[in-house]
């Protein structure tokens, strides 16, 4: 007899504290993009379309940093957008999201070393210390990529502690040098007041050209994408990711706009060699403009120059490795690749098999590929990740916000995402102006991924805690009809649910799905899972004995931590035209109106809704429906008329009106006839003129049977300013109620797609 005892699972070091992954932050961002971004920026759209353009990238920057460092308080994992998108859309968009991350990390990484290589060559040449090697130029920056790229994927194999000392200790270097920089942009202005001349004119080529230089630089703003890898790695990520996130933006932010500035009047107009404006002299010379502004700006300026490359390419070279191994490491571990790229040193805990496939890509693109095109396609994919990540951001907070613990939460929500989201897509758009081959890559990147997904990732994919999950499942025919779907918590609750189910079920000619959520504590494995099921598969059995002569049924049982969000999954994935649940009448928390799972069930589902309190299986003979406007009263007097059909039942439909209002029964009694086709012989009305319409209901609730009522809906300030009527109404009523919410086609269509 074999003892299996405990499963043994390898798992990365938390070694990194704030300083370190700020660091990391800033290295993944002063590199390549402000370097060759300055030159070919002042080039396309002017003086100062180069300043604006890291200024307004930076504020777009920091709306997507919120965005990540909201998520990233809430899912402190390694994996960042590939995470937050499997939490918002599911794996298939998760894994697009992972999939593009590891490229455009990798490629970000390649165009790192390349600029480490051209400008260390353009230094040690001028110096004339490498006409002894027999290459031309471009093999010897080549040669420089390919060993430098080497050597920080050695440095990333040696831990995360190393990986977090030496890129501090370069971005610290490349920042100091190139806030000197900056400073002396600065002094040489005051000095010299004329030079201020060079900003003008300002936008020589129009504000269309910001657009362009914006999507080509704003790979230099995505930075805490590596801090969003580091969750399982930090320490105390709730709280240091995020401030990490917004530290890192806001410094470099300010950093760039001062270079830049640095780099437009470091040329006096008119000196030996200038000719024409200095910002065209400048941009004449492309991705080595910057190099040959600071030349002219300060006494050893090819030096100071050098090492800040030195230190920006370096620091960044190392922040992007770490980011795409990442990447790739947790599509490993959730096996939307295989099991090989979550492999982990035992020694220095590092995910080795994947830092070995991010090298092949970093030295790959280096060595053989046109880097600055392929590094557009770069940028065009982190738009795309960053417009995800702010669709996330909003999916996430409105769907789990009451299931997960955040750190940070940003301030203005939704505004600030959809505004980045917005601008995110222009200027991914735009990119085109600047690379054409950068629109070709990037699409056969995403869609190579997608066939990976399909053929491999979407069979071999391991469920997380998250995710909704098909426990048991027996399935009727497919057919056309009507699909009601009948929520079952247990078998009293199923019980209950049976006669209405039945009536609306016969008059909509439909076929019945029952479905049970099992609810499994949070310390219970989810390989426990089933045996959690039993009571719920009692309820289902409970109630298809009762419906399965009459109608065709489907029976599901699954898993979620959330009930509310496991049942609304199901409804959007069935497609489900009316679903019935029930309701205890109880309230574990003031912060609902109905509770957690109605409440979220009724705001968010994209069909009708019949939700049953206290509903025995009996005959209503008196059946009460107060009315107000809107298709969901209108659905409430529908069903009313079906349940009344069946049970010989009278209808009162009761309305309070205001004083000035005038009773007109007649044209309201032809337009109920109209529009809901329904028998007015069992309907009564009665009108009253109460001041308090609550009241009024609950007084008038107490001579009938049964009340069924709309569901009241208000825009969201006047829900937490008030209660609404239908909400105080099921509340207080002791009688059996019924609330109903009609399905508007639009808003149905938006909420099961969007």
């Amino acid at each position: 007899m074999t003892n299996s005892g405990p499963e043994i699972t390898s798992e990365l070091s938390r070694e990194l504290s704030l300083f370190h992954i700020t660091m990391m932050g800033l290295g993944m961002m002063i590199g390549a993009g402000v370097f060759l971004g300055i030159g070919n920026s002042i080039r396309v759209a002017g003086p100062g379309g180069l300043l604006l353009t890291f200024a307004l990238n930076g504020l777009i920057a920091t709306f997507t940093a919120l965005s990540y460092a909201e998520l990233s308080s809430a899912v402190p994992r390694a994996g960042g957008a590939y995470n937050f998108a499997r939490l918002a859309f599911g794996r298939g968009t998760s894994f697009t999201a992972g999939w593009m991350e590891w490229f455009a990390s990798s490629v970000a990484g390649s165009l790192y070393a390349v600029t480490f290589a051209i400008y260390t060559v353009r230094f040690f040449q001028g110096l004339d210390l490498l006409n002894w090697i027999p290459l031309s130029t471009y093999h010897k920056e080549k040669g420089v990529a390919f060993i430098i790229a080497f050597f920080f994927l050695y440095i990333n194999y040696r831990g995360a502690s190393e990986t977090g000392r030496v890129g501090a200790f370069f971005t610290l270097g490349q920042t100091v040098f190139l806030i000197f920089i900056g400073l002396i942009g600065i002094l040489v202005v005051i000095k010299d007041p004329s030079r201020l001349e060079n900003l003008n004119p300002f936008l020589p080529l129009g504000w269309t050209k910001v657009l362009i230089t914006m999507g080509f630089t704003y790979v230099a703003f995505e930075g805490y994408e590596v801090i969003a890898q580091a969750g399982d790695e930090a320490v105390d990520p709730k709280r240091n990711l995020p401030k990490a996130m917004i530290y890192s933006v806001f410094i470099v932010t300010l950093t760039y706009v001062a270079v830049a500035f640095a780099s437009i009047i470091s040329v006096k107009a008119g000196s030996a060699g200038v000719e024409g404006a200095p910002w065209e002299w400048i941009g004449s010379f492309k991705e080595r403009g910057f190099g040959e502004a600071v030349a002219r700006l300060m006494p050893f300026g090819n030096l100071f120059l050098t090492l800040a490359v030195i230190f920006a390419s370096v620091s960044a070279l190392n922040a992007t490795i770490f980011s795409a191994t990442r990447a790739s490491y947790a599509l490993g571990r959730d096996r939307m690749l295989p099991k090989l790229f979550s492999k982990i040193s035992k020694k220095r805990k590092t995910p080795w098999a994947a830092l070995i496939f991010t090298g092949i890509i970093v030295i790959g693109v280096a060595v053989f590929l046109p880097t600055m095109d392929v590094a557009s396609s770069a940028s065009i994919m982190f738009l795309f990740l960053f417009f995800l990540v702010n669709l996330s951001v909003i999916k996430i907070r409105l769907n789990m916000g009451d299931e997960l613990s955040y750190g940070f939460i940003m301030p203005f929500f939704p505004w600030l995402p959809i505004i980045a989201i917005i601008c995110q897509g222009i200027l991914a758009v735009w990119l085109v102006h600047m690379s054409l081959l950068a629109w070709i890559v990037a699409p056969f990147w995403v869609l190579a991924g997608i066939f990976i997904y399909r053929v491999y990732s979407q069979k071999h994919a391991v469920a997380t805690d998250d995710e909704i999950r098909v426990l048991e499942e027996q399935q009727a025919p497919a057919t056309e009809q009507h699909k009601i779907m009948v929520a079952v918590a247990n078998p009293e609750n199923a019980f209950e649910m049976v006669r209405t189910t039945y009536y609306l079920g016969e008059a909509k000619n439909a076929r019945i799905k029952l479905l049970h959520m099992v609810s499994v504590p949070e310390q219970v494995p989810l390989k426990d899972a089933k045996s959690f099921m039993m009571e719920g598969k009692e309820a289902i059995v409970e109630a298809m004995l009762s419906l399965i002569l009459k109608f065709p049924i489907t029976t599901t049982i699954r898993y979620c931590r959330n009930a509310g969000r496991g049942i609304l999954s199901a409804v959007k994935e069935k497609k489900v035209d009316t679903l019935i649940m029930g309701w205890h009448g109880r309230l574990r928390s003031s912060a609902f109106k109905l509770g957690s799972t109605v409440d979220y069930i009724i705001e968010r589902a994209p069909c009708n809704v019949v939700i049953l309190k206290g509903c025995q299986n009996r005959e209503y003979k008196r059946i009460m429906v107060p009315m107000g406007e809107g298709s969901n009263s209108c659905y409430a007097l529908e069903l009313a008329c079906i349940i009344a059909e069946k049970d010989d039942a009278e209808i009162l439909v009761f309305q309070v009106l205001d004083g000035s209002k005038k009773i007109e029964e007649k044209l309201i009694m032809a337009g109920f006839a109209k529009k809901l086709h329904v028998n007015l012989d069992r309907i009564k009305m009665k009108f009253s003129r109460e001041s308090n319409t609550v009241d009024a209901i609950i007084n008038e609730s107490v001579h009938h049977d049964l009340v069924i009522i709309g569901s009241t809906w208000d825009p969201l300030i006047y829900q937490i300013a008030r209660d609404s009527i239908s909400h105080a109404v099921a509340r207080r009523c002791e009688k059996p109620l019924i609330i109903t919410k009609a399905s508007s086609k639009l808003r149905s269509w938006i909420k099961r797609w969007i």
